[in-house]
């Protein structure tokens, strides 16, 4: 069975992204993250802000069994339903969180309103949780998310989100901080068609189990400086844990086919 112990899953909550009135800036973000700890973004999901689709594609995500950072939704106006949706999703009430409510009542305190004041009482929505939620400290403002089943909830502002993942990750799993070994070979083929390398990435899976091929062609660029970089493919093979001891050995074997194909080959990045 594959090693999930290094796998994160990454669901972006948001009407405003999906309609393109806010730029995503969650998805690099987690990625360089995760990938700066020796662990892998192993899924993306972006979702708008509609309750029964959330909790179908939460209760599919529990389900799962891998950490999940979900971000957005779980503010106190009516188009937040990522809270409830969670619940729903597990089939539990939502209750209020005795310590996230005293943090908000703080932050009331702090802007000089009354505790009875209605924007208090709106306010008082964010620590609606699932019941048996745990909170997950915001340094921004104090005003905690919250996880549950190894998701993670967060707001959808990057400035909130980005730092509360990085103490969800050093507090439950820094034990799991680079145990799995990565390794990969690249190199840009010129003068071949896409479908020429295709039995080479057949016989490299086939013959190295655990070992990946890809192939991402470009139709080539102009430089600023006025010269041609032609169409080409960059080729590669990856590989994650015990695989990694065959990468040497299927990569002399690729780059050898290659050479017979009478391509033209220059370094890549792996």
């Amino acid at each position: 069975m594959k090693d999930r112990q290094h796998l994160f899953n990454l669901i972006i909550i948001g009407d405003e992204i999906l309609h393109g009135s806010r730029q995503d800036k969650h998805f690099a973000f987690f990625k360089s993250l995760l990938e700066s700890r020796g662990l892998k973004l192993n899924q993306v999901q972006y979702l708008p802000d509609e309750p029964d689709l959330l909790v179908r594609q939460l209760r599919r995500s529990f389900s799962d069994g891998l950490p999940t950072f979900v971000t957005g939704g779980i503010g106190s106006t009516p188009d937040d339903h990522t809270r409830q949706a969670a619940a729903a999703a597990l089939d539990l009430p939502v209750v209020r969180h005795p310590e996230a409510a005293k943090f908000i009542e703080a932050v009331t305190l702090k802007r000089g309103e009354p505790l009875d004041a209605p924007e208090h009482a709106q306010r008082l929505k964010m620590a609606d949780f699932p019941a048996g939620a745990e909170l997950v400290p915001n340094p921004f403002n104090n005003i905690a998310g919250f996880s549950i089943r190894e998701h993670y909830f967060f707001p959808g502002f990057p400035v909130m989100a980005h730092p509360m993942a990085e103490w969800v990750l050093d507090t439950y799993y820094a034990d799991r901080f680079n145990q799995t070994e990565r390794g990969s070979r690249s190199v840009y083929v010129f003068g071949q068609p896409e479908s020429r390398v295709v039995s080479i990435m057949e016989y490299v899976e086939h013959t190295y189990p655990g070992v990946r091929s890809y192939s991402l062609p470009s139709v080539g660029w102009q430089n600023a400086d006025g010269t041609a970089v032609k169409p080409h493919i960059e080729f590669g093979i990856k590989a994650e844990g015990g695989a990694c001891r065959d990468l040497d050995k299927a990569w002399d074997e690729v780059l050898q086919r290659l050479r017979k194909l009478g391509a033209e080959l220059k370094d890549g990045a792996g």
